[in-house]
This record gives structure tokens, sequence and C-alpha cells, in this order.
């Protein structure tokens, strides 16, 4: 897996569960703290539109 500049929310604990992103050229990578060969690939504008749609109540049809 190449080096990647992993970060988290401040406002993570120091154990893990953790959601890490991580900038690309034109991509975002993100992966769970407890499984770091596990890594999700999205480009920027499609992960606002889902903190946007997550943020506003847009997906809350699916639970």
């Amino acid at each position: 897996m190449p080096i990647r500049n992993w970060r988290k929310s401040s406002f993570s604990t120091s154990g893990a569960n953790c959601v890490e992103l991580a900038a690309a050229h034109a991509h975002i990578h993100i992966r769970e703290s407890d499984e770091p060969d596990t890594v999700l690939h999205t480009t920027p504008a499609t992960l606002r539109r889902f903190i946007r749609a997550t943020k506003t109540g847009g997906l809350d049809h699916t639970i």
C-alpha cells in the first residue's frame, strides 16, 4: 500500500474505530483505523455530496 498522509478528526479519541481520510491527486481515500488495509476511494465532489446529504437528512429514508 502506498504511503499516504492519513488524517482523522480531532474529535476522535486515541482508541481504534476512527475513520481516516487521505487526499491523493483527484481522489479521497477513506479507511477505518482498525481495518487499515481496506480502503474506499472517491472523488472530492462525491464525498462532498455524501456529507451534505448526511447533514441535511437526505439519507434518513435508508434506515
